[in-house]
C-alpha cells in the first residue's frame, strides 16, 4: 500500500529528519547528524511508488 506524504514526513521526523524549508507544495528535510537533505512532495493524497522508494533511499532508510 502507497504512503501518503503525511506518512512519510511522520517517517523522517522519527528518524531525526527536520523540516528546514518549504518550496511551494515541497517540504524539504535535513537530518544534522547526517547532513543528508530529502525533498517531499505535499501536494497528493498518496505517494507514487517511485517517488516513496527514491525518498527512502535520499534519506537512507532503505
Amino acid at each position: 500500500m502507497p504512503m501518503t506524504a503525511k506518512e512519510m514526513i511522520k517517517l523522517l521526523k522519527a528518524n531525526g529528519y527536520v523540516e528546514v524549508r518549504q518550496n511551494g507544495s515541497h517540504k524539504i528535510f535535513e537530518n544534522p547528524q547526517s547532513e543528508r537533505t530529502t525533498t517531499v512532495p505535499y501536494h497528493c493524497k498518496d505517494l507514487p511508488k517511485g517517488t516513496e522508494q527514491a525518498i527512502l533511499k535520499q534519506a537512507g532508510l532503505k
